[in-house]
């Protein structure tokens, strides 16, 4: 099956705590959606689509752990686990796609007249088919975003858009290099490292190496030189939420990257699923920007690297604009500018 970054038991969440990726292989065992919600803001799991997913089990959780008898008591704690949930990592908007389409799936049962029992069941079912069904949308983005890389070529990538950051198996990003090797073409990445949080160095490299596909890891200030070399054929970054207008919010360092392959005349992908749209975010203005923590930045894990007392920026995602963007791979297709009309076009065919 590939890599799975989250899974269901019936005890618990399971997650692989991809923190201490490369080097330590952990499963933590998650038994309350607290612990879930901790999880995704600890960046235990990380990535839009992998976060809609753990969400969705994290509510699945706390409706199954549930001990009242009355439904709209049940709803009521739906309602306080929904809030707990939504405050963890707010530009991610597979988070709150997970959140309205459970709430959803409450409602209708509801509205059906099921019991608390059924209830449950029915939650914890819809959050398995989100799972199965993320892992479907990148598997179709592997295929489509495959089509677009030529053979023998070099792809440059940005943090980690795998396996790790969806539901597993295929990845946004990566899914397309794997969609390419699965079309028999020769591709070998350079993965950037990905400061602060190195998730290139760490993730990237590990899924790559995992599948045997050829990957050098680079550091973040290296990619303006080897595209000035002409090393790379092509970009292909994920997204955390990609506004109505094709804006496009990543990693931090992505618009730096997008830059500088229209500098240099490299196409520019990014492969994300329909549920990373967000249609009522006009453009990328409207996108929150996450800050966090300082310390990510002035330590790598307990070595401290920068003087006590320094001020410190950490925004852990920037904004490119649509008009760098050459293409938009969903599961739907690839969209094309204006996005404003092909992305429409894309949530009104279903």
């Amino acid at each position: 099956m590939g890599i799975i970054p989250v899974r269901w038991t019936e005890e618990c969440v399971e997650m692989l705590d991809q923190r201490l990726l490369p080097t330590e292989e952990k499963w933590l065992k998650l038994k309350t959606f607290n612990d879930v919600a901790d999880g995704i803001r600890d960046m235990v799991v990380r990535g839009a689509p992998a976060i809609g997913v753990s969400c969705a089990y994290g509510i699945a959780l706390g409706a199954k752990n549930f001990v009242g008898m009355s439904v709209d008591d049940l709803e009521e704690e739906l309602d306080y686990v929904c809030d707990v949930l939504s405050k963890t990592r707010p530009t991610a908007i597979n988070l709150f796609w997970a959140i309205d389409r459970m709430k959803r799936t409450f409602q209708k049962a509801k509205d059906d007249g099921k019991s608390v029992s059924e209830i449950k069941q029915i939650l914890i079912d819809d959050s398995k088919a989100i799972h199965e069904e993320d892992i479907e949308s990148q598997r179709l983005i592997a295929r489509f975003g495959g089509e677009l890389l030529e053979n023998d070529s070099n792809v440059l990538t940005h943090c980690n858009a795998g396996a790790l950051a969806t539901g597993g198996v295929w990845g946004t990003a990566l899914g397309v290099v794997r969609g390419a090797v699965d079309q028999g073409k020769s591709v070998m990445v350079f993965a950037d490292e990905t400061r602060p949080y190195l998730q290139g160095a760490r993730l990237t490299a590990w899924e790559l190496l995992q599948d045997k596909i050829p990957v050098t890891l680079i550091t973040d200030n290296q990619s303006g030189h080897i595209m000035k070399k002409g090393m790379i054929q092509a970009v292909v970054v994920g997204s955390d939420r990609i506004a109505a207008n094709g804006d496009v919010a990543n990693k931090i360092g992505t618009y730096m990257v997008a830059v500088l392959a229209k500098e240099h005349g490299i196409p520019f992908y990014v492969a994300a699923p329909m549920s990373t749209i967000d249609f009522d975010s006009a453009s990328g203005d409207d996108i929150p920007i996450e800050e966090r923590d300082t310390r990510e930045v002035t330590h790598v894990q307990d070595i401290q690297l920068a003087p006590e007392g320094i001020e410190v920026g950490n925004y852990a995602f920037d904004v490119t604009p649509n008009e760098m963007v050459d293409a938009i791979i969903t599961e739907k297709g690839v969209a094309r500018k204006p996005y404003i009309e092909s992305l429409r076009k894309m949530r009104e065919d279903g």
